[in-house]
């Protein structure tokens, strides 16, 4: 995206500095020189959106594992705790 946006600065400071000559050149180099350097940082910071982004979705997903993992040892304990005490029930029917 970062090559996109570079080509169209390039590519308007190109055609700017065409279309004007001397002082208006001069001028005309500088803008789009600003333009190119805003366009730049535009696309910095929607990349360290999106990075910040995905360390939240990331750490939601192993929140998600954490809390899974905690419900799964829970119904295991339960179901061995279930599973002793019919065999102690069996055993002293015996």
């Amino acid at each position: 995206m970062r090559k996109i946006i570079l080509a169209a600065a390039v590519a308007g400071a190109a055609l700017s500095l065409s279309a004007c000559k001397g002082k208006d050149a001069d001028d005309a180099v500088a803008a789009a020189s600003a333009e190119a350097t805003d366009a730049g940082s535009d696309a910095v910071a929607a990349g360290s959106e999106a990075v910040a982004a995905g360390s939240e979705a990331v750490k939601a997903g192993a929140e998600a594992i954490e809390t899974g993992a905690a419900a799964a040892g829970d119904a295991a304990k339960g179901a061995a705790d279930d599973a002793a005490k019919a065999a102690e029930d069996a055993a002293k029917k015996m």
